[in-house]
């Protein structure tokens, strides 16, 4: 009896992002009892020392605008809230050396982070390539994967792995219009919900 072939399904660690995401036009709304809020649009705050900052121009309908600006903490926040928010941005090879050889620079950083009420360390690489070897560097994945969930656990800060640059533009502009969104409808009387029975 002849045996068919059968395909191997690939280790999780090895899989690469096979879906195409779809663009993201439109930001969340508010509304209460089926009529939406107007609401301001908030100027979103680019650190003048950030490399490689995220271009966030496709976005634009969502924000006010984009400004340049030396801020305190953080690569990302929202003009007037600079001091409740803070977003960091990296890359694999940037969180590897800010995790090694300036690590208590960036444990600094992240220590203050962790007084913000809302913050956030995006990473734009898979998080299977944060757990896998590196090829610019003899550090032990594990040491970089255990360090990002003790920031989590004993500081609350929270991470977000993202595969493409793109997908994490579109996590930092998506996070910081809803910061600022809930905090408008709280600080308006309409209390921390975008919808009736709902987020």
């Amino acid at each position: 009896m002849k045996r068919r072939a059968t395909s191997l399904i690939k280790s999780p660690l090895a899989w690469q992002m096979a879906d195409a995401p779809v663009p993201h036009s439109f930001p969340v709304l508010a509304e209460r009892g089926g009529t939406q809020i107007r609401t301001p649009r908030a100027t979103l705050l680019v650190d003048t020392r950030e490399q490689n900052p995220f271009d966030l121009s496709r976005f634009g309908g969502w924000f006010a605008g984009v400004e340049k600006k030396a801020l305190t903490l953080g690569d990302y926040s929202i003009a007037g809230l600079e001091d409740v928010c803070v977003v960091e941005r990296k890359n694999l090879s940037d969180l590897v050396h800010s995790l090694t050889t300036e690590r208590a620079i960036f444990v600094s950083r992240l220590k203050r982070m962790s007084s913000y009420p809302h913050k956030l360390l995006v990473i734009t690489a898979a998080l299977s390539s944060v757990k896998s070897s590196y090829p610019f560097s003899r550090c032990n994945p594990n040491q970089v994967m255990q360090a990002l969930i003790a920031v989590l656990a004993g500081w609350g800060v929270p991470f977000v792995c993202t595969e493409t640059h793109e997908l994490g533009e579109e996590t930092v502009a998506s996070y910081l219009y809803q910061v600022h969104l809930y905090h408008w409808l709280e600080s308006n009387g309409y209390g921390r919900w975008l919808v009736d029975d709902d987020l």
